[in-house]
């Protein structure tokens, strides 16, 4: 049996649920197809191990393909990350109180990644299906993208292709605690996320199709 590795994060910034691992958590088992499924595993919200956790992971399970998922308060839609950046630089502490500025994911490593998903098939995809989804250009400077970052890092020289989804808030997070902020139902979000799966897993190469941004 082939696997599927998606990764969410444990709840951050004093929150009590983080919808990354909400939706992932129901895909866990999810059958791709006849031979191959999903596994979900959450990750810590913390700098210091979340690489680690993540390493471990690939190591235990050997995926064939792995997609890490984070929320991104503040966005609408299910954002297909583009790139990855050699940056920690943290507006908050992180869930163990560590708030690094200005510092390397990797001493050394390249400025970036490139996400080897094919992105735009999976915006496409989405859209499809009227989940609103978008082409991302940054991943932020937060835990999310030392992830990212250290997942293409990790599988740089193997064949396993990996990118990051951000996903927006639940709307009970956003009616509690950021009221007017966008967000989706967590059944959205789910189907949306093996959507996502499916598609980068059936998808070889990536539609040449606009993506971009002005700004």
């Amino acid at each position: 049996m082939r696997t599927v590795l998606l990764t969410g994060f444990e709840p951050f910034d004093q929150d009590t649920i983080n919808p990354s691992w909400e939706a992932v958590r129901l895909l866990d088992g999810t059958q791709l197809g006849d031979d191959v499924r999903i596994i979900a595993r959450q990750l810590p919200c913390a700098f210091a191990n979340a690489g680690a956790c993540l390493n471990e992971l690939l190591a235990e399970h050997r995926p064939q393909m792995a997609i890490a998922i984070g929320l991104a308060p503040g966005r609408s839609d299910l954002s297909i990350e583009r790139v990855a950046i050699n940056i920690n630089d943290a507006r908050i502490p992180d869930n163990l109180g560590h708030q690094p500025i200005d510092s390397p994911v990797v001493p050394g490593g390249p400025a970036a990644y490139f996400s080897t998903l094919p992105i735009k098939a999976m915006v496409r995809a989405l859209r499809a299906v009227g989940i609103p989804a978008s082409v991302s250009q940054t991943a932020g400077t937060f835990v999310c993208n030392q992830v990212f970052y250290s997942l293409q890092h990790a599988l740089a020289d193997s064949a396993v292709r990996s990118g990051f989804i951000h996903v927006p808030y639940l709307p009970e997070q956003a009616a509690r605690s950021a009221p007017g902020q966008p967000s989706l139902a967590l059944e959205i979000l789910a189907e949306g996320l093996r959507i996502a799966a499916l598609t980068a897993w059936n998808t070889q190469v990536d539609l040449a199709e606009t993506g971009g941004q002005v700004s």
